[in-house]
């Protein structure tokens, strides 16, 4: 049977201007203040690779994928392959972000995750998500 590949999606509202969350979503050092210590490396050019790299439970990690799009302060998505996948391309995932300004100071930041293996990984990506959204919040509110 073939594997229904999942998708889920972690919104947030943000009391802070779409500029400044643009930010908190794309500077390596504000992502690393709330994105479990990342290293995040890339130029964020449609093409250009991105890499993951840090520290999880004393084990080092690299994950890696590729600039998919990039609307300055509106939009951006990459492939993603997690550490311990092979390197195939029916192991990426795709991650979204929009942005959009809903008025009176606040920005709403949409991440989709796509091409997910089954609902148990699926899971895992939203609570994921839902606590960098948590920290990314407070970087752009602070």
């Amino acid at each position: 049977m073939e594997n229904q590949h999942l998708s889920m999606s972690v919104d947030a509202s943000i009391h802070a201007p779409v500029s400044r969350v643009w930010k908190a979503a794309t500077d390596k050092d504000e992502i690393k203040q709330y994105f479990f210590g990342t290293d995040v490396t890339t130029t964020w050019e449609p093409g250009s690779p991105i890499t993951f790299s840090g520290e999880y439970e004393g084990k080092r990690y690299e994950e890696k994928g590729v600039i998919l799009q990039v609307e300055k302060e509106k939009m951006l998505s990459y492939s993603y392959l997690a550490s311990g996948w092979e390197d195939k391309p029916d192991n990426y995932n795709t991650i979204v972000y929009e942005l959009e300004d809903e008025g009176n100071g606040y920005t709403n930041l949409k991440v989709t995750q796509s091409n997910i293996r089954d609902q148990q990984t699926a899971d895992h990506c939203v609570d994921n998500w839902k606590m960098v959204l948590e920290g990314l919040k407070k970087v752009a509110e602070a």
